[in-house]
């Protein structure tokens, strides 16, 4: 066919002058030429409309076989996601024909040259309107589904969020360094990655989770200010929100402290949402101690866009003879409560559900009931005392028609539990608000948590985090409740980012890797390259890293990571379009001197 003959050209048969989607009324008159696929294609007769699309937006293009008899047989010819080449004249469309909803909705070009460039098979899954995929069959056609408009729209604010960070950060004296992604293994917590060495049998290299260390020698080298859009890489298990490869911003300061630390990273923030959204984000950001919040809200990361504040009931049933929960309280354990408003009604069966869910996935029981105007209502309403109600509803803030929700058991385990239910409630009554922005600074983290995995301590943020000064003496004697200057950012209920002074000090460094069960030969071996760095005059210094893939996935208001990365794996860690991972070539594993297991 003719109007193919293009289509095995490497370049286009002419420039393009403008984008589709650029185009408005002011360009009417103008001849241009146009390059993109049809989006969509009408046929009224003798003319047909097609809808062109490219980054920008969409353009309607008109043909009139009186006006060119080729450049309307390729109208004819062509289909949905056909890629095309134009020439014609901007016209303002006729009054009643305007499309509002379009930018371009004011013109149309009335074409009158065109060139089929690469015809296409019929796309699996329909481009426009609203998304009727599954996500496997999009992330299997990832290059069809990068068309989209919302991924278009996603990449580009996720490009301009990197344009605000990099704004802020060259602004405030930080210089970008690019630090190695072929490293060696450091324990930080999740696997690593590994790359064989051909040239040293044997011998691998780890991708990094993090320049962690790399930043802190920079630091020790005198570079005062460092950022970098880091790749890192994790081999964990996965979630919505995670990834086995990921970008983020590293940041590393000498001599800050966490105040100092907090206002560059609002400063930036603030940079990323004004270039990315074109919002203003209020300052400074509240800041809410660990304890506060795990108290409050059963989270380190609270999303404070609605209410429903966890309640302590240990004190109000002290003296209870509700056998469940004495005992609990015999065992020097803790009693939560969540006041759900009397608006907020959930069924016999739904509580019943709750229960069971408790049961089976936390090993504990949900005891509740409702307040009605002659008293408490439930299943254990029976067991508790009038003084105890008394006690326990001014504990809990109860008024009539409200339901109290109350689970029993260790404090540790019982908070997040009860944390999780706060959530949950608030996704089945709809009460976060979805334009809100409620930033806040998480503070004081415990330095360690023991693991009874491991049967040891474990670094809760990482092990070169360095302890409050006035918590040192605590290492020794109560390591448990030394606090560290770490700090998180949250974003309704999001972690954004994450960081800590470090240690810097050798010594120091060696102590606590002795609480962390690592020895100091152990240590040496590890991690001789920092210890003899920080040997040698290394300054105090700080810094704070934030997920790339989290900040877009907040800018954009969607719930995936997987919506603002151009090529993202599976919750298998497989990239189902080119389908990596793949067997390797025997010659291949040969040269590594590497024998599969099978």
């Amino acid at each position: 066919m003719s109007e193919y003959r293009q289509a095995l050209m490497p370049v286009p048969p002419w420039r393009r002058t403008d984008y589709c989607g650029a185009l408005r009324a002011g360009d009417a008159g103008r001849e241009v030429a146009l390059w993109g696929w049809v989006a969509t294609r009408r046929d009224h007769g003798s003319l047909i409309f097609i809808d062109l699309r490219d980054r920008e937006g969409i353009v309607q293009l008109v043909f009139n076989p009186e006006r060119d008899a080729d450049a309307h047989a390729v109208a004819q010819a062509a289909r949905a996601e056909f890629y095309l080449a134009v020439k014609g004249r901007v016209v303002r469309r006729s009054e009643g024909t305007v499309n509002a909803e379009l930018p371009t909705g004011e013109i149309e070009i009335v074409v009158a040259v065109a060139e089929v460039l690469n015809p296409s098979q019929p796309p699996p899954f329909p481009l426009a309107g609203p998304d009727g995929a599954a996500e496997e069959v999009r992330l299997k056609y990832r290059y069809l589904d990068l068309r989209r408009a919302e991924m278009q729209r996603n990449l580009r604010r996720r490009h301009q969020a990197l344009r605000g960070a990099r704004a802020y950060l060259d602004a405030n004296g930080f210089i970008e360094i690019e630090t190695p992604i072929l490293f060696r293994a450091t324990p930080e917590g999740a696997r690593d990655y590994l790359v064989p060495s051909r040239v040293n049998p044997g011998r691998f290299y780890a991708l990094p989770q993090s320049p962690q260390l790399l930043k802190q020698i920079l630091m020790v080298g005198g570079f005062d200010r460092y950022y970098q859009i880091a790749r890192c890489f994790r081999d964990e298990d996965l979630r919505a929100n995670r990834q086995p490869e990921f970008s983020q911003i590293d940041i590393e300061m000498t001599g800050p402290r966490p105040e100092d630390i907090h206002e560059m990273a609002e400063g930036m923030m603030a940079s990323i949402y004004e270039y990315a959204a074109e919002i203003q984000i209020p300052r400074p950001f509240l800041k809410m101690p660990y304890e506060e919040a795990m108290e409050r809200y059963g989270s380190d990361k609270p999303d404070l866009r609605f209410g429903l504040e966890l309640k302590n009931l240990t004190d109000a049933f002290s003296g209870t003879q509700f056998k469940v929960f004495a005992e609990t309280l015999a065992r020097g354990d803790a009693i939560y409560g969540l006041a759900l408003p009397g608006a907020y009604q959930l069924s016999r069966r739904e509580l019943d559900e709750l229960a069971e869910g408790l049961r089976t996935r936390q090993s504990l029981g949900l005891a509740w009931a409702k307040i009605g105007s002659d008293g408490w209502q439930g299943p254990v309403a029976k067991f508790i005392g009038a003084d105890e109600r008394v006690s326990a509803a001014a504990a809990a803030g109860l008024s009539e028609g409200d339901t109290l929700l109350m689970v029993a058991g260790p404090r540790g385990k019982v908070r997040p539990v009860i944390g999780d239910l706060r959530l949950q409630m608030a996704a089945k009554f709809a009460l976060r608000d979805a334009t809100a922005l409620k930033f806040l600074w998480i503070v004081d983290f415990p330095l360690f948590e023991y693991s009874e995995e491991e049967k040891r301590l474990v670094s809760v943020n990482h092990p070169f985090t360095a302890p409050r000064p006035e918590d040192l003496a605590l290492l020794d004697a109560e390591p448990l409740k030394a606090r560290a200057l770490a700090y998180d950012m949250v974003l309704n209920g999001q972690e954004m980012g994450g960081g800590s002074i470090r240690i810097h000090n050798a010594e120091l460094q060696l102590r606590v890797f002795a609480l962390l069960g690592i020895e100091r030969a152990e240590a040496i071996a590890k991690f001789g390259f920092l210890l003899d760095a920080l040997a040698f005059g290394a300054p105090p210094h700080g810094g704070i890293a934030f997920g790339v893939d989290r900040i877009a996935m907040m800018v954009c208001g969607t719930d995936s990571l997987r919506d603002v990365m151009a090529f993202p794996k599976t919750q298998k860690a497989v990239d189902t379009m080119s389908g990596a991972p793949s067997e390797i070539d025997p010659r291949q594993l040969r040269e590594l001197s590497i024998r599969v297991a099978r």
